[in-house]
């Protein structure tokens, strides 16, 4: 569809004198950097959290290949004891906060208002906001590499006394921990925003017809996680402005020498903490309900469960923080009430496991190289799903709690669990996204490498914790037993890296020379395949309305019915002046650039510097909140009903 512009704001005709909400002049850049500094369409900011997210992911990996060199052979002097600690406290800062998060929100941002029939987010300068606030975060949290303070040596889990300034700063004026303090913070705040805009977006603004229960599960486990991050984040932020007030202001919450309360860190950080696993895991799951459905070429089994369990893990995940803290003494009631419910959590994310199985079960399986993906993910989420299970015994984990049998667990959950899914998502969507197919014999070279690089890197560490390794280990000797599956995992690793190394170029190529997809490559279930790819800056020429569960599977079984529907709806949008589209701004970079320089200069105890940041704040806020309710309309005249949503 060539889609035309009639109007440059609401209720003006075309060719009318424009009338401006504002004095200043609201970009109209289609191209170039302007059009994504100023963005506020969702699918061009998914991109943006997308790449970057990769590139901090590629950031992270690089991080890990240097820890596992260090621990290659014994007594090694790669890295000093320092700079061991502050990469192994940036690797898992950085995969969490800016390389599984941000790209789970960019398959949010791009594909669930596609999934539900929206033409975008409820809140689209707010959803531009969220973006630049993830990035002045992230570049707090990195900032550290290039000036003299380096990185935080805490742990990404930040435990006092070693956040205290006694334990924490290396010099007289060292800020590494402080960055990491507010970058977090900021990232807190980038999350929240981000969340309660998908929440008001599924909530409002899905297509008629398009009830609850009858949402892809992708949609509902973004749901469930916006409301995981809106409910767990209030409690390390609390934490975060405790430490942040101990370290600069003289207050004792986390010093133990003036009377305060290193536990009260703990319960507060995994208070959060735990239900952050469900974060990084339930978009994963909703991924893989997607593709596993397609590539079998049968309807999930049991939609009602697969949601419920969803919901269920969700709800559980807060009632399960202090499996992290069983030898920390708070008495064996408590032990008690934690072992039971970290086991009892285990019975949905089982559920979802039967469920996807019986989706396999009697399917014509097309091992395409996203399904492959989706089964790796199955497999390598229930290893570490076993011996996490084997770690809700208090007795067991006591034993396993400082090993590196708990490394490998949560990398099995979290790099064969989430990593692998969305690399499966990567993978599905790309034609939608980008209009390509990517090769099949490089898509699965690259699974193999990543498949086998992953379980040589991982598998080896169960033994050499149950030999005694413990964690966060930057230096062992030669006599303790554990120089032989070291050097597997170090090599393990590089074949892991090569694999993404793979992954990524292919996917590179084939952005700028792939084979061009055709619509619905897939022969897909859900909304997003409905429309062309690249989908347009409106999404759908005509909202769709919704019969059955898998929308698009039922108008390509009822084409008749869908085109009739089609031209009503062009009628009715033509008769309100065409597409409602929102304008781009300045103001919400302006804002979070604001609050970034304002951090800066904060955490350098520059006043007035950070004063000015903050009156950049309050004035990038007043400018947003009078900018007015500027847009322009897309004329759908022009679309026919049947090919631009759903005939083939």
């Amino acid at each position: 569809m060539e889609a035309t512009v009639k109007t440059d704001f609401i209720g003006q005709e075309a060719g009318a004198e424009p009338k401006r909400a504002w004095i200043f002049t609201r970009p109209t850049a289609k191209t170039g950097l302007v059009s994504w500094l100023t963005t506020v369409d969702h699918k061009r900011i998914g991109m943006l959290y997308g790449c970057s997210a990769l590139i901090f992911f590629l950031v992270g990996g690089l991080e890990a290949l240097m820890i596992r060199i260090q621990l290659a052979v014994p007594n090694n002097t790669f890295l000093t004891h320092q700079k061991y600690n502050e990469m192994f406290t940036m690797h898992a800062t950085t995969m969490i906060f800016l390389a599984i998060m941000p790209l789970s929100a960019a398959f949010f941002n791009y594909i669930m208002p596609l999934q539900i029939g929206a033409r975008d987010v409820a809140f689209p300068r707010l959803n531009g906001f969220a973006y630049w606030l993830f990035l002045s975060g992230a570049i707090i949290l990195n900032i550290g590499w290039f000036v003299r303070s380096g990185e935080p040596d805490i742990g990404w889990f930040g435990y006092a006394p070693l956040t205290t300034s006694q334990f924490s700063n290396q010099f007289p004026g060292d800020m590494s921990t402080d960055l990491w303090v507010m970058g977090l913070q900021i990232l807190g705040v980038s999350s929240v925003v981000g969340s309660l805009n998908f929440i008001v977006t599924i909530i409002n603004l899905r297509a008629p017809g398009l009830t609850m229960m009858r949402l892809p599960v992708f949609t509902w486990m973004t749901l469930v996680t916006a409301f995981l991050i809106v409910l767990s984040f209030p409690a390390i932020t609390i934490a975060l402005v405790e430490l942040m007030m101990d370290r600069n202001f003289g207050t004792n919450f986390f010093e133990v020498s003036n009377g305060g309360l290193p536990i009260l860190w703990l319960h507060l950080f995994w208070v959060f903490g735990h239900p952050e696993v469900y974060i990084l895991i339930l978009p994963a799951m909703g991924i893989i309900s997607e593709v596993i459905p397609t590539f079998a070429r049968k309807p999930l089994f049991g939609y009602p469960i697969i949601v419920f369990s969803g919901a269920c893990i969700g709800f559980l995940g807060f009632g399960v923080w202090s499996h992290h803290m069983f030898t920390t003494g708070m008495g064996t009631v408590a032990t008690a009430a934690f072992s039971l419910m970290t086991m009892a959590i285990a019975v949905p994310t089982g559920v979802k496991i039967f469920n996807w199985i019986g989706t396999l079960w009697g399917g014509h399986l097309q091992m395409r190289t996203p399904m492959m993906f989706a089964l790796g993910f199955v497999w390598m989420f229930m290893f570490g799903g076993f011996s996490g299970v084997m770690h809700a015994a208090a007795p067991a984990d006591a034993q396993q709690h400082g090993s590196y049998f708990v490394v490998a667990h949560f990398h099995y959950v979290l790099i064969g669990g989430s990593l692998f899914a969305l690399l499966a998502g990567i993978h599905y969507w790309f034609p939608l996204i980008f209009g390509r197919r990517v090769s099949e014999f490089w898509g699965k070279l690259s699974f193999w490498l990543i498949f086998v690089g992953f379980n040589v890197t991982f598998f080896p560490m169960h033994f050499l914790g149950l030999n005694g390794m413990p964690r966060r280990t930057a230096v062992y000797d030669g006599d303790m037993g554990w120089n032989g599956l070291n050097m597997v995992c170090t090599i393990g690793a590089f074949i892991l890296g090569i694999g993404i190394a793979v992954y990524f170029a292919v996917m590179i190529y084939t952005y700028f020379r792939g084979e061009k997809s055709g619509r619905d490559p897939w022969d897909g279930r859900t909304l997003e395949w409905s429309i062309p790819n690249p989908p347009p800056e409106h999404n759908f020429d005509v909202i769709p309305t919704v019969h059955e569960l898998d929308a698009f599977w039922y108008e390509k079984h009822h084409p008749e019915e869908t085109a009739r529907e089609q031209a009503a709806s062009i009628r009715a949008e033509a008769s309100h002046g065409g597409i409602h589209m929102p304008s781009q701004s300045w103001f919400p970079i302006l804002t979070a650039g604001g609050l970034l320089i304002g951090a800066l200069f904060f955490v350098n105890h520059i006043i007035p510097g950070a004063i000015a940041g903050l009156a950049l704040v309050f004035i990038g806020a007043c400018l947003w909140a009078f900018e007015g309710p500027g847009g322009y309309h897309v004329h759908p005249a022009s679309a026919q009903p049947g090919p631009g949503h759903g005939n083939h």
